[in-house]
């Protein structure tokens, strides 16, 4: 079966329509977990698996807010490799290089599903190969809160790692020897998992800030070290330095400021990306030169932004995670740095997300095509290397969605003909911005209007991909793909496309 997109969907599936199908929808909420009187403390993760008699075909979820520096997961499946359980479906919200203990369970067969919204790193290695018996499901952020309190994704145990945690259970992200700052992406796990677990390093009377209610806690354990705090800046959620990439952020805010949408009370969010990221400084330069001030912005928060909030040149942050350590200190100290879940960031179904209250977001790409659908899943090659993360929710969301990356990569077009994997629908992207041109969806006939008399370099998408071509040849068709490996899942919970076996 076919998607609207020309995608191969299972039978089974319900295909991708458009990206305002959802609204058609009915929204699906079950109750909430039953209060819990008092948390239990059990001595180790061990003790987990005995009291709560985890076994074979269980779901347990997990989150990623430490990045690369957890180690709750790890040891869990550390647990679950002792034990020799098998069938299990996993559940983190993000699969980072530091979780590689995974690609064991799946080759033993004790992991048969996952379902996550990013995979980067060894345990994507023997999914690309065919190896995973089940399927991995690939979310959105607000997709996966969507899932979960739907009942779509039905969660048996949730381990969630948690820097500091007081005696009546509650949880906070701002203290302890690990502290990452908000848990947003935990928020749908602890309010409808059957079981929750708080595992931490930090046990104090009370916590100062709660990001975890302890009415929902079923058992507490201590352990040594949840993971490295340093390890949340880790891999893309730093700037780049790399004057090709700092040019684009340079002309990406350019063409937002001439475009009318820096101005007085936006809202903005960018990418972890590099030059994504470059993007919030050239903004935040152009608002000083300019004596502009906004309103908020969002998603997954860094020091730029907590400069900026601290500055005044914002009034808010709504910070689902944090993307530094900077950020972190901002979001305990700063009353004005605010938590928000998954579900209240890009759930399609939460009342007015925040996501649909952008005024601009900026992204990255792996692969663009000429109907402007976006790939951050996968190389060209079909290799996981990444997911939407709140990428598709984002984009659907703000009223300009930008992109920004090189012309290549890897000696590679990103500009395709036809993407090799769809992770966001051309629909909800409006602009492509390269070291060589900006083009504009030709959907956005407003934003064509408004550029053209503008001095940066305005082209259509194919005239972008012709330059593309003469800098790095034309790409050779991939190897036929091997067998469905998994399936990407749109916010609203239909398919966009499938993931292959790559031989």
């Amino acid at each position: 079966m076919l998607n609207t997109l020309g995608r191969v969907v299972p039978d089974t599936e319900r295909g991708f329509i458009s990206a305002t199908n959802y609204q058609s929808q009915e929204r699906i909420l079950i109750p909430e977990k039953a209060v819990v009187d008092k948390p239990v403390f059990l001595g180790s993760i061990k003790a987990i698996f005995d009291q709560y008699h985890i076994t074979d075909g269980m779901t347990l979820s997990f989150h990623h807010h430490l990045r690369n520096g957890d180690q709750v997961l790890n040891q869990v499946c550390r647990e679950i490799q002792i034990r020799g359980i098998k069938n299990l479906t996993i559940a983190p919200s993000s699969i980072f290089p530091n979780n590689a203990i995974i690609a064991e369970l799946i080759e033993a067969g004790n992991i048969t599903n996952i379902r996550t919204n990013y995979i980067n790193g060894p345990a994507a290695i023997p999914i690309d190969q065919g190896k995973l018996k089940g399927l991995l499901l690939m979310d959105t952020h607000g997709g996966r809160a969507r899932a979960i309190e739907s009942g779509n994704l039905k969660i048996d145990v949730a381990i969630l790692a948690c820097p500091a945690v007081d005696y009546d259970g509650n949880g906070s992200g701002t203290e302890g020897l690990s502290a990452c700052g908000t848990l947003g992406y935990a928020q749908s796990d602890l309010r409808y998992a059957a079981k929750v677990i708080l595992i931490t390093d930090t046990l104090v009377n009370r916590v100062k800030q709660i990001d975890f209610d302890g009415k929902y806690v079923d058992a507490i354990v201590k352990i040594d070290s949840i993971g490295d705090p340093e390890g949340i800046v880790s891999g893309t959620t730093k700037i780049t330095k790399d004057p090709v990439g700092l040019k684009i952020a340079r002309d990406a805010a350019a063409f937002l400021y001439q475009a009318g949408v820096i101005k007085p009370g936006f809202s903005m969010q960018t990418g972890a990306g590099g030059t994504s990221l470059a993007v919030a400084y050239q903004v935040r330069k152009m608002m000083i030169q300019n004596q502009i001030h906004g309103s908020f912005a969002s998603g997954g928060t860094n020091g730029y932004y907590a400069d900026m909030l601290k500055e005044g040149w914002i009034d808010q942050i709504y910070d689902v995670q944090c993307f530094d350590l900077d950020a972190v200190k901002s979001y305990r100290d700063n009353p004005r740095h605010l938590a928000i879940s998954a579900s209240k960031y890009g759930n399609p179904f939460e009342k007015d997300p925040i996501v649909n209250q952008l005024s601009f977001v900026a992204l990255g790409a792996t692969e663009i095509d000429l109907d402007f659908n976006v790939n951050v899943t996968t190389d060209s090659l079909g290799r996981l290397i990444g997911g939407s993360g709140g990428h598709a929710d984002t984009a659907h969301g703000a009223a300009v969605t930008i992109i920004t990356t090189t012309l290549a990569k890897a000696r590679l077009p990103i500009i395709k003909e036809r993407v090799t994997a769809i992770t966001t629908p051309g629909e909800d992207v409006d602009v492509l911005v390269t070291e060589r041109g900006i083009a504009i969806n030709p959907r956005r006939t407003d934003l064509i209007d408004k550029m053209k008399n503008s001095q940066l370099t305005i082209m259509t998408i194919d005239e972008l991909m012709a330059i593309s071509h003469q800098l790095s040849g034309i790409p050779q068709a991939i190897k036929k793909p091997g067998k469905v490996t998994g399936l990407i899942v749109y916010r609203d919970g239909t398919i966009l496309d499938q993931l292959y076996q790559r031989l």
